[in-house]
């Protein structure tokens, strides 16, 4: 007998086997061994995101700069620290993945050179340092242009101090995302958030004063609503 699914049945399994790979929190830039550039993300999106797709059934790899969160349970954690660790471990789980999704504030410059002792401040002239700093690789570019055929979505964030919504767009556009979600620099580090859900295709939605974790939900099944769209 051959079992007639409805939509709402297929959505409530979407997730069952899927394989989805979160990045989150910061990356530590070394200066030299004790002192870093890094940003004041926390991790709490990723995180959140990463167990709310393992409890609908996904198989999640969470890769994570340093936070003080614990890795939720059943998800394959990748502890890394710079942003060219968190590019390898994306290449190598990413592009054989179903959902990709880029929560990781990855800081976007590194110095270009990185002492092996300690620097002394007695030895800088006026105790005054001048620091040379490189970009750092665009992990969601990459992992876009990378990826062969639909697979897999694309998804990240886009932390902006002014004109959020347009140049959120830009950076879906230029990143060639599937999704992205808009906020600003009064998510980091915080419990809660107000953050704009914007798909390739489809409407806009703005969740205001929310918990990650709920926002978390919201983004997942803004991503799934996306994909099945994308079948049709």
């Amino acid at each position: 007998m051959r079992l007639n699914l409805s939509h709402k049945t297929h959505s409530k399994f979407f997730w069952h086997g899927k394989k989805v790979v979160v990045t989150a929190g910061p990356t530590r830039e070394a200066i030299d061994p004790v002192r870093y550039l890094s940003n004041d993300s926390s991790g709490r999106m990723g995180y959140a995101l990463a167990h709310e797709a393992q409890k609908q059934g996904a198989k999640v790899v969470l890769i994570s700069g340093p936070t003080s969160l614990k890795p939720p349970r059943y998800v394959f954690f990748v502890p890394v620290q710079s942003a060219d660790q968190m590019l390898q471990a994306s290449l190598t789980h990413g592009l054989i993945a179903d959902i990709f999704i880029g929560a990781a504030a990855v800081a976007d410059w590194k110095p270009v050179h990185c002492s092996t002792a300690k620097l002394k401040k007695s030895k800088c002239q006026k105790n005054s340092l001048t620091l040379k700093l490189k970009p750092n690789p665009d992990i969601l570019l990459t992992i876009s242009q990378k990826k062969k055929g639909p697979l897999p979505l694309v998804a990240g964030f886009a932390l902006e101090t002014e004109n959020l919504i347009q140049n959120a767009r830009l950076k879906m556009q230029s990143k060639n995302l599937d999704l992205i979600v808009a906020n600003k620099p009064a998510a980091l580090n915080k419990q809660n958030t107000s953050a704009w859900v914007i798909p390739r295709f489809g409407a806009m939605c703005a969740f205001k004063h929310v918990s990650k974790e709920v926002l978390a939900g919201k983004i997942l099944g803004a991503i799934r609503d996306l994909r099945e769209s994308n079948r049709k």
